[in-house]
């Protein structure tokens, strides 16, 4: 029994209650089914429009693949290629993506937390990326493998954290050309949730496709998703021969890949919204369609980054509202197509954890729910434009994911009458805290954030005057003192540490750790 199973003990009296309350509870929560009606800010026929001026961009202006591959793929799938140019018959790329399939389940390697993924279903996904980050002392430094490792143990017990992504961080103590490897066994050893695999170039992906044949076994991944890659277009309209050739590595394997147009609106879009969706639409169809050139049938996730960019300094922004927006309109014509969609959650464009940071992720956070997204990534930890992961926001961050989670559940009607039985009881002038049903249900009926402060000003100075950073800080130490790995299988463990050492003799590392990236 892990340490996300492990029952605990009632224990009486009041302080014990309080010590109860105040423990971090490490289970992973459900993958979220989603009862809240989507936001609709299109009408049918402006849906309509997006997808024909898309189809349009697609037969006439057409997509560019730098790859001999896949230009030789479309060529055999009947598309019209000229150079490196695609241009796609709309109803080639309908025939394509309908056989998407519409939902689908991770299976982590413990059971009991695979997710679904589709429909109303949807699961949140750490952040990944981040070359530098904010440590347990909020010290902004490169990162290390070490680091890494206490990220992914923070997205095993963070409870509304459905994977445990893969470089949530760059460890820039192993050289680069090898980092993909440790990268997948630390997202392997150190979590038994759903995790993501690297594509940063086609070889690379080949090998975490070979570790998670010896994680799951090759016939198992043949039927069953068991983890996610993310494939990134140029835009505009540009996908090259390493995204092209990672995602035929996965695709292959019959693992799903994240089809994600990187717009930077205003500076590789046009300066407006539906514009930009128009563009980001072909885009992102363009490439599902191409997986299913690769492998009929494999699931495949919409996908996009979104970003404005500020005309004052040419910087990305986040939480603005024009992202919001784009946001819906994405939301419905993945909708439209009868495909999963991925989206970024909690984005913040500070340099530290403060108010700037809070109001960002919490605008992403909430349009990215009522927008119906599947598949919500970089949902903990990201700062400064992605630059950073910060230890304080990923706690925090992951918290109001848990509060997102609970508010988009809906409502919860299984007590109702009995709640409803409790007005007669206590009457006019009374109070409900001493009533049996309130003594019973007052734990869960109403979310009780671990990282907000609502006591009152004297007891929080009391207490020290701490703020959201060092009570977060604190809270994460707590929590890695109370980390227990899920361990591997000792004899998968031994192949998988037997692979990484042969693919290490095998890959270049001279200098490696000299370079940027």
């Amino acid at each position: 029994m892990t340490a996300m199973t492990k029952p605990r003990s009632r224990l009486g009296g009041r302080a014990a209650r309080r010590s109860s309350r105040s423990a971090p509870k490490f289970d992973m929560l459900p993958g979220l089914t989603r009862a809240l009606p989507t936001c609709e800010v299109m009408d049918p026929d402006q849906i309509a429009r997006i997808d024909a001026a898309s189809m349009d961009i697609l037969e006439n202006v057409g997509v560019v693949f730098r790859d001999e591959i896949a230009l030789a793929d479309w060529r055999r799938a009947g598309a019209k290629v000229v150079g490196e140019r695609v241009h796609l018959d709309r109803g080639l790329v309908r025939d394509l993506i309908a056989t998407i399939p519409a939902d689908f389940t991770y299976h982590a390697r413990d059971p009991e937390k695979n997710v679904r993924l589709g429909g109303p279903h949807s699961i949140f996904v750490p952040m990944t990326g981040a070359p530098y980050l904010r440590d347990l002392d909020d010290v902004r430094r490169n990162p290390t493998l070490a680091d890494l490792a206490m990220f992914h143990k923070l997205s095993h017990m963070m409870p509304a954290l459905h994977s445990s992504a893969h470089h949530i961080v760059e460890p820039y103590d192993h050289p680069i050309s090898q980092r993909h490897l440790r990268i997948t066994y630390s997202s392997m050893k150190h979590s038994d949730k759903t995790f993501m695999g690297m594509t940063t170039s086609p070889k690379n992906g080949e090998d975490v496709m070979e570790m998670c044949a010896i994680l799951f076994g090759e016939a198992f991944m043949d039927e069953h998703p068991v983890t996610t890659g993310n494939c990134n277009g140029n835009s505009p309209l540009v996908w090259d021969e390493t995204m092209l050739g990672a995602m035929r590595a996965f695709c292959r394997r019959n693992q799903p890949v994240l089809c994600s147009p990187f717009v930077l609106g205003g500076a590789n879009t046009p300066a407006s919204v539906p514009a930009t969706v128009a563009q980001l639409n072909a885009e992102a169809l363009s490439a599902l369609a191409y997986t299913q050139v690769i492998r009929r049938g494999c699931p495949a996730i919409y996908g996009h980054y979104l970003s404005t960019v500020s005309m004052k300094s040419g910087a990305p922004m986040a939480g603005t509202p024009e992202i919001s927006l784009m946001n819906f309109m994405i939301g419905q014509m993945a909708r439209f197509y009868g495909v999963p969609w991925r989206t970024s959650n909690t984005l913040g464009g500070a340099k530290t954890f403060d108010a700037q940071a809070g109001y960002e992720s919490a605008t992403t956070l909430s349009a990215v729910i009522h927008a119906g997204a599947n598949y919500i990534w970089h949902s903990a930890g990201w700062n400064e434009a992605g630059m950073h992961c910060s230890v304080a926001k990923f706690v925090v961050d992951a918290e109001q994911c848990a509060m997102a989670h609970r508010m988009a559940s809906g409502p919860q009607w299984g007590d109702f009458e009995q709640a409803l039985a409790a007005i007669p009881d206590v009457g006019p002038g009374g109070h409900y805290l001493g009533h049996p049903h309130t003594q019973e249900n007052f734990q869960t009926a109403f979310f009780m954030p671990d990282l907000f402060d609502n006591n009152p000003i004297g007891q929080w100075v009391a207490d020290g005057s701490k703020e959201i950073t060092e009570r977060a800080l604190a809270y994460a130490r707590r929590m890695l003192d109370a980390y227990e790995e899920p361990r591997l299988d000792e004899g998968v463990n031994e192949a998988l540490l037997d692979y990484i050492a042969r693919r290490e003799r095998e890959i270049p590392a001279a200098d490696a750790l000299n370079q940027d990236f």
